[in-house]
């Protein structure tokens, strides 16, 4: 009994050690991939002006005032359903 607990440990970590192998060594062909070929995925993100990805003030402002009340008095304020 005790020599089969064993032998289920070996081989789970065996399979274990052997997917986590395999992840890292897929990781590291994608990594070295996307470094290759990195000029035929641009980079959208610079390209975008900073105000864009930050919002505007009335949206910023209400959604800490939302944040302020349900801290202030949970369970009072409900999302309706769409």
């Amino acid at each position: 009994m005790v020599l089969e607990g064993v032998r289920l440990m070996v081989v789970g970590m065996f399979t274990v050690f052997a997917f986590l192998t395999l992840l890292v060594g897929l990781m590291n062909g994608s990594a070295l991939f996307f470094e290759r070929f990195a000029d035929r995925f641009p980079d959208e993100a610079k390209n975008e002006p900073v105000k864009a990805r930050i919002g505007n003030d009335e949206e910023i402002a209400l959604v800490i005032a939302l944040a302020e009340a349900a801290r202030r008095q949970p369970g009072q304020i409900s999302r309706k359903k769409v």
